[in-house]
């Protein structure tokens, strides 16, 4: 099965909190909203998500991350219902040398950071892998970005390296039941 179809239709959350985000796949006309959301980001959590100092994105990051597509690169945005801002996204993109494997990144604006937006965007974001053949994430963490390393732990089974100042994750997508209970929630079960 294809990814097509999954999330064609935005999908409506609610966060831990109370509040709600629509979730559905980024599209072409969302540049806009990245280069807002990058703006929305402090200072530290842009070098957490880029692993170093950046001051804003150029125009080929801007077209790489509005022009995510096919199965071998998906991304997901969360917008804020009220406003239609940007406030999270979550992608991966399938590794040439190995068709099991991809490399996934969340990123959440700090306004929306500890509310369930990250783990709602990387478990829709799993299931879209899966469906694509996909087996196992890998991802580039700083030591002291405990909170994506939480989300990532929360996939499956996880192994860990470090060097060079950075931790390599690799996590294994363990199959799921396909019906999501929201971020937080219990999975339905068949």
């Amino acid at each position: 099965m294809g990814t097509q179809g999954l999330m064609d239709v935005p999908e409506l959350i609610a966060l831990r909190d109370g509040p709600r985000v629509h979730i559905r796949p980024v599209r072409r006309g969302d540049r806009d909203r990245f280069e807002d959301g990058f703006t929305r980001l402090s200072a530290e959590s842009r070098y957490r998500r880029f692993l170093g100092f950046k001051k804003r994105l150029t125009e080929e990051e801007l077209a790489f991350f509005s022009e995510a597509e096919g199965p071998g690169h998906q991304a997901l945005g969360a917008l804020d219902p009220a406003t239609g801002e940007g406030v999270g996204v979550a992608r991966y993109v399938r590794d040439d040398d190995d068709d099991d494997t991809a490399e996934a990144s969340v990123v959440v604006v700090d306004a929306w950071q500890g509310r369930g937006v990250g783990w709602a965007l990387l478990e829709r974001l799993a299931m879209l892998a899966r469906a694509a053949g996909i087996r196992r994430f890998v991802a580039t963490l700083l030591p002291e970005n405990r909170a994506m390393l939480h989300l990532f732990e929360r996939l499956g089974r996880m192994e860990l390296r470090s060097g060079g100042g950075t931790l390599e994750l690799s996590v294994e997508l363990e199959a799921r039941p396909a019906a999501i209970a929201g971020p937080a929630g219990p999975r339905a079960r068949a």
